[in-house]
């Protein structure tokens, strides 16, 4: 159970309006039993939080909006991942740049789906990973995985990083365009100043469910032999000890 010294804070889309928010305080207020001293009504699609309210009572409006859409959970092992639709750039060549990239197709592929996020084009670790994950682009598709390549910037600065970068103009696999930052939002990976994607790397399994998440700071690239190792391990639906690898024994209940 809350404290019940705590300010609630409730976003929801502004279309549902007013009802919509008081039928969904009353149901939140019953589930967790925490009386709301106030109730701030914010028309963001952003998650639930609660803030103490004697650290917060002082600030203006605007402050608590910023506390409440910095604090977004991040999706984690066993959610959903969230529904989207977003323009990715598939190539560079004139005219078959763009391509509609929505989770109802590859949810309809009965495939694995490995997500990679990095904060912004045009930088210096980024694209070490990028180039790395597109060397493996093949091992993803022998188990049976897509990939896909993510970050806030638009599909037009996507197209022209990788005509730009050397490494970047033959890869394998869509680099999606969240410019909205609502899937970034959604899955709770933006970082509070820049309001940036971290290096966030997401597994999602055929029916739709998150089975790995790795977070990474913003200065530090990931390894994508582990991304593999770990779909590898979860492939299996066993168990795995530590530092297991593909082929090795796995362990009996």
């Amino acid at each position: 159970m809350l404290s019940r010294d705590y300010i609630f804070f409730l976003a929801i889309p502004a279309l549902r309006g007013f009802r919509g928010f008081l039928s969904e305080a009353r149901q939140i207020y019953r589930q967790s039993q925490c009386r709301i001293f106030k109730i701030y009504l914010i028309t963001n699609e952003c998650n639930v939080i609660f803030a103490p309210s004697k650290a917060t009572n002082r600030l203006s409006v605007n402050q608590k909006r910023e506390i409440f859409i910095m604090k977004n959970v991040i999706l984690s092992v066993g959610s959903e991942f969230p529904e989207f639709k977003k323009t990715a750039v598939v190539s560079i060549e004139k005219g078959k740049e763009f391509y509609e990239l929505s989770s109802e197709e590859l949810k309809a592929s009965g495939k694995w789906m490995v997500m990679f996020w990095w904060p912004k084009d045009f930088t210096f670790v980024c694209p070490t990973e990028i180039a790395e994950f597109n060397k493996h682009a093949q091992d993803f598709a022998d188990r049976d995985a897509i990939l896909i390549g993510a970050s806030t910037d638009s599909e037009f600065v996507h197209a022209a990083w990788r005509r730009d970068h050397e490494d970047l103009r033959n890869l394998q696999f869509p680099m999606l365009a969240d410019t909205s930052k609502s899937l970034a939002t959604e899955l709770g990976i933006l970082e509070a100043n820049e309001k940036v994607a971290y290096r966030a790397t997401y597994i999602v399994d055929p029916q739709g469910i998150v089975r790995w998440v790795s977070l990474y700071d913003l200065s530090v690239g990931r390894s994508v032999k582990e991304v593999l190792r770990v779909l590898d391990a979860l492939q299996t639906d066993e168990l795995c000890p530590c530092n297991w690898n593909k082929g090795e024994a796995t362990l009996s209940a």
